[in-house]
């Protein structure tokens, strides 16, 4: 009985001891980043260096749109190059496209040289660029400069097909500048009366793919001689909008009573029917986002401040925005 009592004493002695240095190892060598936690879940760090970067690309309705992708590219060509290949069908990284999205530069086109001096950007393509239908051949540049405008730097862009630069779109014969911007507007919409003083505003709309929200820039072109935030606060609150599938959530009764630019800032005064929630005093973000997307394609200002009288509610850095 002596004997296995000491065995029973022995056993839990080893057993305290191996518990012991079981702890001692975990305190001398931590656990790595993709350690099994407690609850049996992966804990992992991510310590790459992929950041989201907005990007252009034709919807399921065919509306150029904006939404996001993965970057790992860190210098500015290499993120010409990142951008590019989810542009081009059967790019390296079409499979990584957002659900609802694709491609639009045809299927081989080659990118052979990329410079860039002073914020322009020059782009040599292949050949095949050419090969696309009638109906994308404006949408295809929209997204290309959309897309390309959107990285840090890139003030202009100036395209050419083998060496030569493009000036004419050779399916639909229209003509271009020679430095692109993002004044060559997208899903453009025209309501001119004649050629004088004719105006480009871009409307941001929202669309949806399942749950998922993104935005939809519209270029309208009249002459009808409204400021263009005017024209852009009356089109988002303007109801049920012509083209299929986009929409504005802001109140129909919201109004611009007044708006002013102060050091590079806008100041836009609304009555209370922009807000969704009046105790609360807030704006739906999506409202926010339409109204700030839509100033920063139209006006050089780097913030959007909200007011309710003299009240500010929100505001906005249009230059970050994500």
């Amino acid at each position: 009985m002596l004997k296995k009592l000491r065995n029973i004493t022995l056993k839990r002695v080893a057993l305290a001891t191996m518990l012991l240095f079981i702890c001692f190892l975990f305190v001398l060598f931590p656990q790595n980043e993709n350690e099994i936690n407690l609850e049996g879940k992966e804990s992992i760090e991510y310590t790459n260096n992929h950041t989201t970067h907005e990007i252009f690309m034709v919807n399921k309705d065919n509306y150029v749109a904006r939404t996001n992708v993965l970057l790992e590219e860190d210098d500015t060509e290499s993120k010409v190059r990142g951008i590019l290949e989810y542009l081009i069908i059967g790019g390296k990284k079409e499979s990584s496209i957002p659900n609802g999205f694709r491609s639009i530069i045809p299927s081989g086109t080659e990118i052979k040289s990329i410079e860039i001096k002073e914020g322009l950007l020059k782009i040599n393509f292949s050949k095949e660029i050419l090969e696309i239908d009638e109906s994308l051949e404006e949408k295809m540049l929209e997204s290309i400069v959309y897309s390309l405008t959107s990285i840090d730097g890139i003030k202009g862009i100036l395209i050419y097909v083998e060496d030569e630069l493009l000036t004419v779109l050779p399916k639909t014969n229209t003509n271009l500048p020679s430095i692109l911007t993002r004044d060559l507007g997208v899903n453009k919409v025209y309501d001119i009366v004649n050629t004088k003083d004719i105006t480009k505003t871009t409307v941001y709309y929202i669309g949806k793919n399942n749950d998922d929200y993104y935005y939809v820039p519209v270029t309208k072109i009249n002459n009808n001689g409204k400021d263009k935030v005017k024209i852009i606060i009356d089109e988002l609150s303007s109801g049920p909008i012509y083209e299929d599938n986009l929409m504005s959530f802001m109140n129909l009764n919201t109004e611009l009573l007044n708006y002013e630019i102060i050091e590079n800032n806008m100041y836009l005064t609304f009555n209370d029917s922009i807000l969704n929630n009046i105790e609360e005093k807030s704006i739906l973000e999506e409202v926010v986002y339409s109204i700030s997307l839509s100033i920063a394609d139209n006006y050089d200002v780097k913030e959007v401040i909200f007011l309710i009288g003299d009240e500010e509610i929100t505001k906005s850095v249009i230059k970050t925005l994500e």
